[in-house]
């Protein structure tokens, strides 16, 4: 998110993922691109339904987001497409809280990490006000939207003028997003929670040795 609330610095980013990338000899590479689309960005470009939801199943509970293309059209499309595609399976709520949100939308393998850092999208605007439930795209900067996601739990309508963009709304288990686990608290510098970019650059390897409490999202897929 933005200087208040997001943490990842572009130099640790690039350091920690390159780190990673380089520890994989070609052959390896080309086996994983096998295994994993989502080695491959981009082929996920489809244009999603007008209103379609998605259904997280997480260590909490489950949480049934419904999302609206025109409330942020780009945004909508991103999130249809990476649920359709699975990167949000197996993932942790890595940042979370109390009085403010909880963040997800880092793959468990830092390869797709890496695939994914600088796929950016443009801003979509701010059509819809950030309110307790609103799920939008964090971002660092002016479009700088990727992969990862937050709920509000406020009326975060400050963030309205920063650009953050809704794209719907949690219409069932918002009990299950308020028991998120949270003692973990914020990263650095802020807190002593997960650190972003080495979360990025390790993927769950790290969350699960270092915060293992973290809730999980078991499964995120589209529903009708």
């Amino acid at each position: 998110m933005n200087g208040r609330s997001h943490l990842t610095t572009a130099a640790a980013i690039a350091l920690l993922a390159a780190t990673a990338a380089c520890t994989s000899d070609s052959g390896d590479s080309s086996e994983r691109v096998a295994r994993s689309p989502l080695l491959s960005p981009q082929q996920f470009t489809e244009t999603a339904p007008a209103t379609y939801r998605v259904r997280m199943e997480t260590t909490a509970g489950d949480v049934v987001v419904e999302v609206h293309r025109d409330w942020a059209p780009l945004g909508a499309d991103r999130f249809y497409n990476l649920v359709k595609a699975g990167f949000y399976d197996d993932t942790r709520v890595y940042r979370v809280i109390d009085g403010f949100m909880a963040q997800f939308g880092l793959n468990g393998d830092p390869y797709v990490n890496q695939a994914w850092k600088s796929q950016y999208i443009v801003d979509d605007p701010v059509a819809e006000t950030n309110a307790r439930g609103r799920v939008a795209f964090a971002k660092g900067g002016l479009h700088t939207r990727a992969t990862e996601i937050f709920i509000s739990y406020k009326d975060n309508r400050t963030l309205d003028g920063e650009g953050f963009a809704p794209i719907g709304e949690v219409v069932e288990g918002m009990d299950a997003v308020d028991a998120f686990y949270s003692a973990y608290g914020d990263g650095p510098p802020r807190g002593e929670g997960p650190y972003q970019a080495m979360a990025q650059a390790r993927g769950n390897a790290y969350l699960d040795e270092e915060f293992p409490e973290l809730t999980r999202i078991v499964t995120a897929t589209i529903v009708q």
